[in-house]
């Protein structure tokens, strides 16, 4: 009876063990897939030296729910405050995400530096984030015979682990080059406790074109992206952002190399409040499965000169 009982502990820490990766996998499934936010609206939210790169105090927030007719699909929420004081910026970055039974929140602070180059308005930007994540297992989603199994606890127990990410850029009125090391921990350290995928680099290129002027005024700023998923292979994004209507109305659309799409629409009041929603087609690997996602972004600007 003893070896019995000792077998079907055994099993149930395998099959816990087994349901954590799966869910982990999800969540990285949902690394593959950022939120939209950071291609154009937000940089900061994946890159460091862009805390204050804007004018005045911003408030930025962004919520995606994806595969929606999937049964614990992941929600993702983001909230991000940045200001610049003369060549100084400072920014706060809160993440979370839920992917099946697991949590993952993450909380850093950033310090950065804009350089000036000349006068116009070329600078050499340096920013660094320190911070705390935690991955933490919903209870509720364990079976009521398994909630006293001493592996769960263990996993919960974990606590939070300090993490920092790193990052540079040039911007100019036209050309836009970024680098950025997220999650270093994972970087520099073996023992990352974190077990699901995660971004490992960051790297984008972008010009602004500006044609026509006032209120008949467009830009066009054409990006390249090239990032990196921990466990997974490299990834490409490629797409445009379009101002109309004297600064008031936007308009993108994104490739990625996962063979699915991106496309957003937005628009700001009185360059105060703007507001962006976008649309994902479902990646080719669950697409026979699901429909795309969509998310949200309002971005919150406070004391920029009109």
């Amino acid at each position: 009876m003893r070896a019995i009982t000792k077998n079907i502990k055994q099993m149930r820490r395998v099959t816990f063990l087994f349901a954590v990766s799966t869910l982990f996998l999800g969540t990285a499934k949902a690394q593959i897939l950022p939120l939209n936010a950071q291609y154009f609206q937000n940089r900061y939210l994946v890159n460091p030296s862009m805390a204050g790169i804007n004018e005045g105090f911003n408030i930025n927030g962004s919520f995606r729910k994806q595969w929606s007719n999937i049964p614990g699909a992941p929600i993702t929420q983001s909230v991000t405050l940045d200001q610049q004081a003369n060549k100084v910026g400072w920014g706060v970055n809160i993440y979370n995400e839920k992917s099946g039974g697991i949590q993952r929140t993450k909380a850093m602070g950033t310090f950065a530096y804009h350089l000036p180059l000349n006068n116009d308005d070329q600078k050499l930007n340096f920013g660094i984030s320190f911070g705390a994540s935690q991955d933490k297992l919903d209870l509720s989603s364990v079976r009521n015979s398994d909630i006293n199994d001493p592996s769960i606890a263990r996993f919960n127990d974990r606590g939070y682990y300090f993490d920092g990410d790193f990052g540079v850029s040039y911007t100019s009125n036209g050309l836009t080059v970024e680098g950025a090391i997220p999650n270093m921990r994972s970087v520099f350290r073996k023992d990352d406790l974190n077990y699901a995928d995660k971004p490992t680099f960051y790297s984008a290129v972008s010009y602004k074109f500006a044609l026509g002027s006032g209120i008949d005024a467009i830009s066009l700023e054409p990006k390249g992206v090239f990032r990196g998923i921990k466990n997974y292979e490299n990834l490409w994004d490629a797409g445009l952002n379009a101002n109309f209507a004297g600064d008031k109305l936007y308009a993108m659309a994104m490739y990625h190399n996962t063979q699915n799409a991106t496309f957003g629409f937005g628009m700001n009041y009185k360059s105060t409040l703007y507001f962006m929603a976008y649309y994902n087609t479902a990646t080719s690997a669950i697409s026979g499965y699901t429909d795309g996602d969509f998310e949200i972004s309002v971005r919150v600007n406070i004391g920029k000169k009109r």
